[in-house]
């Protein structure tokens, strides 16, 4: 049962406080504010903002502007999820905001917070703006300067199917600017474009597309400022490999992914016929491209393991 907490459930609020916290960390960097946050909960329970479910359950709400309310705050314990019970927390929340003149509620969750995102999701929350982050070290540390271009190659001797294909797929990802497609060499038909050479993330998009509309194989490889060589594999639509070699060129990653973009010699040799032995010999990662070869040479070495062409320069 859901009610509007008192001042005698304050011991209750600040010890379901503290079971957040200590289940969902804060990014590291930045400083303990949970004094603050205890005024803030003792402020809105004097509001009326502050919702129990029993001892299972807690949300606290307030007015951020005359038409617009917040959802400070809401946790479940652990035994007492998928039971509908955030919904209903929610739910109590939004009935006393807009009763305050609320039209909107909005609230802000980490991005590592998978489980609350899912529910916030299927309850129509939608993002509004996506705050980033990045270590100053990071930015201000001087960046490679060297070409940054792709292609997309199709498995597949029908070059007419796929142009056809990539003149449907491109001006949903963007806007197409000078576009080649060449082959058929080796079994692969070979997609440039300038707009997927300046963008690594619609070089892919266009790879899962072509993929998905070719029913096979498809391998969209290519490199980021003359330092990174990156690929990612498509069968039926579905990413079944990537690799990146600089996995944490652009910040640090969790290790999961750090090992998750390393090449995958099993699914490489099953899709592409390559060496399995060779693709662990080539394909490498290393913390830092001068742990490498020359991205120009590790380019082409995979572009071989691959059997599609090396074309190392920008459209």
């Amino acid at each position: 049962m859901i009610r509007t907490a008192t001042v005698d459930d304050l011991a209750l609020a600040h010890e379901l406080y503290r079971g957040f916290t200590a289940e969902v960390a804060d990014a590291p960097w930045r400083d303990d504010d949970s004094d603050e946050e205890i005024a803030d909960l003792e402020q809105a329970l004097r509001a009326g903002g502050v919702f129990l479910a029993d001892t299972d359950g807690l949300a606290v709400a307030r007015m951020i502007g005359t038409r617009v309310g917040e959802l400070e705050f809401l946790y479940v314990k652990p035994a007492a999820r998928r039971s509908g019970l955030a919904a209903e927390l929610i739910r109590h929340a939004s009935t006393w905001l807009r009763e305050q003149g609320a039209e909107v509620l909005e609230l802000d969750v980490l991005a590592g917070n998978k489980a609350a995102r899912t529910t916030y999701d299927r309850l129509g929350f939608t993002p509004v703006e996506l705050r980033l982050a990045a270590p100053v070290d990071e930015l201000l540390a001087e960046r490679a300067e060297g070409p940054t271009f792709g292609a997309v190659h199709v498995q597949t001797d029908d070059s007419t199917a796929v142009e056809r294909e990539v003149h449907k797929a491109l001006p949903r990802l963007g806007r197409p600017e000078r576009t080649e497609v060449t082959g058929p060499a080796n079994g692969w038909v070979t997609v440039r474009d300038a707009l997927c050479d300046r963008e690594p993330s619609v070089l892919k998009a266009l790879g899962k597309e072509l993929s998905y509309t070719s029913g096979g194989v498809v391998l969209a490889m290519g490199v980021e400022d003359g330092a990174v060589v990156h690929y990612t594999l498509y069968d039926r639509g579905s990413l079944v490999d990537e690799y990146v070699s600089v996995p944490e060129y652009h910040g640090s990653l969790p290790p999961g992914d750090v090992i998750a973009l390393g090449s995958n010699p099993t699914v490489v040799a099953r899709l592409t016929g390559a060496q399995p032995a060779r693709v662990r010999e080539i394909a490498r990662t290393a913390a830092s491209p001068a742990e490498l070869p020359p991205w120009n040479e590790l380019y082409a070495q995979i572009a071989e393991l691959m059997g599609v062409e090396a074309d190392a320069h920008p459209l």
